[in-house]
């Protein structure tokens, strides 16, 4: 059995540790108190007499391999880039959303939702303490929710917020250890793919706290920044721009920086990968590939969110919200009766499960799908779209946009670039461990 020393040696020693905070998490949760994080977010002992040597803080770590079998099984992961379900592009509803949020405001309706409805007491999210700095916070209102939406900056505090460091991750697994403690019993849990990865682990393991997660909602992810004052300048200089007037920061492909005076300046990533973590420039998942649903605003237009739906539970979530919180794009609804209602939802999902088979068959370089899942999907969308041609269901615009298939064809280009370029840098690093 592996300890935390092995974890030091295999993962920090080497710059691969993400900081996620799940090994940390896990000690305290279950009361040993050996592990905390340092000043600087990795974790170390706090008091090492209290370490029993379970290994299990080696196991949850993202970097260790031990449990991909398990959670990949868990998940119905496949090439290339895991289980997708459907495709869709989204944006909340409200304006008021809207406006803070940094792509489409998805995650923010979807929050919501689940929090009016009760099918969560809470949610893990990041909340902004400052320009470019987040910490993990449990969310247990509407305004916890909204205060944590986007990445916006609040240009009044000026220059009393700047400090030496800057940090664009939150380590959010570490709020478990809240909800443990004031017994929360279903949270939605918001991250990046490397949270999401070590809560599957747990959730494989059985460990507490990960009983009370209710769903994963990941993240689109290039990689993280931290960086001094020094690098800040820097950036500014980069980017032609001036750090009090930066309204809010969007990765998507590039860097985007929004200005208090509407202009927008755009940053390419390998301008500023020297201020990206280390262990981000090893991490493969680009787009949360072990999530319920996944979110990003690459392939979408300005404005809108692109959601990838993974699991049966994120179908669920997804739907409902679309009835009530978001718009998709493209869309227009005119009133309809409960019939309507339900027939056009169908006919939705039926057309984002058949685009996402037929994008698998293009992926495989197959003309044509012959799975019996995906000839009963056409067959029955084809007897819907049949009976209701011409009546209010047809009228209602049913396909969300005939771009959805090269959103999802954009995402997965970004996506196996970041596999190309993390496996390539991965094979560098253990090549210069070895010489070492």
């Amino acid at each position: 059995m592996r300890s935390f020393e092995d974890l030091i040696r295999d993962v920090q020693d080497r710059n691969l540790c993400h900081r996620c905070g799940g090994c940390v998490t896990f000690c305290t949760s279950i009361n040993y108190g050996a592990l905390e994080l340092g000043e600087e977010g990795y974790p170390r002992y706090k008091e090492k007499s209290k370490c029993i040597e379970c290994g299990i803080c080696h196991m949850l770590c993202p970097e260790i391999d031990e449990l991909d079998a398990e959670i990949k099984k868990q998940a119905g992961w496949s090439e290339p880039s895991g289980r997708i379900v459907s495709t869709s592009i989204d944006r909340a509803a409200d304006d008021n959303i809207r406006e803070r949020a940094t792509d489409g405001g998805a995650v923010t309706g979807i929050l919501l939702r689940l929090l009016e409805t009760g099918r969560i007491d809470g949610a893990i999210v990041s909340k902004h303490v400052g320009l470019f700095n987040r910490e993990p916070y449990l969310a247990s209102s509407r305004e916890d929710i909204l205060s944590a939406c986007g990445s916006f900056f609040d240009a009044s505090h000026g220059m009393v917020l700047y400090s030496e460091h800057y940090s664009t991750f939150s380590p959010s697994v570490q709020a478990l250890s809240t909800v443990k403690r004031i017994g929360s019993q279903k949270v939605a849990f918001v991250g990046t793919p490397c949270q999401i990865v070590t809560l599957r682990k747990m959730q494989a393991l059985g460990v507490v706290p990960s009983d009370a997660i209710y769903c994963l909602l990941g993240l689109f992810c290039s990689g993280n920044f931290a960086f001094d004052d020094n690098s800040r300048k820097r950036l500014e200089k980069i980017g032609d721009f001036k750090w009090s007037d930066v309204r809010k920061i969007s990765i998507k492909g590039r860097m985007y920086v929004y200005l208090n005076n509407g202009s927008i300046h755009t940053l390419p990533l390998d301008e500023i990968d020297f201020i990206k973590r280390p262990a981000c420039r090893y991490c493969e998942d680009y787009t949360a590939e072990f999530a319920d649903l996944s979110f990003g605003g690459i392939g979408a237009e300005e404005g809108w969110t692109t959601v990838l739906t993974r699991t049966q539970l994120g179908m669920d979530i997804l739907n409902n919200a679309e009835r009530s919180v978001l718009e998709s794009y493209g869309q227009h609804q005119p009133p309809r009766d409960q019939e309507q209602e339900r027939v056009i939802n169908r006919i939705r999902e039926l057309k984002r499960q058949i685009r996402h088979l037929k994008y698998s068959d293009k992926m495989s370089g197959l003309t044509e799908s012959r799975d019996p899942a995906y000839m009963n999907l056409a067959r029955e969308l084809e007897e819907l779209e049949e009976k209701h041609t011409g009546g209010p269901v047809h009228q209602a615009g049913l396909d969300p946009s005939a771009g959805v298939v090269q959103t999802l064809t954009r995402v997965m280009q970004k996506s196996m670039e970041k596999r190309s370029q993390c496996r390539e840098n991965r094979a560098e690093l253990l090549g210069e461990h070895e010489q070492a």
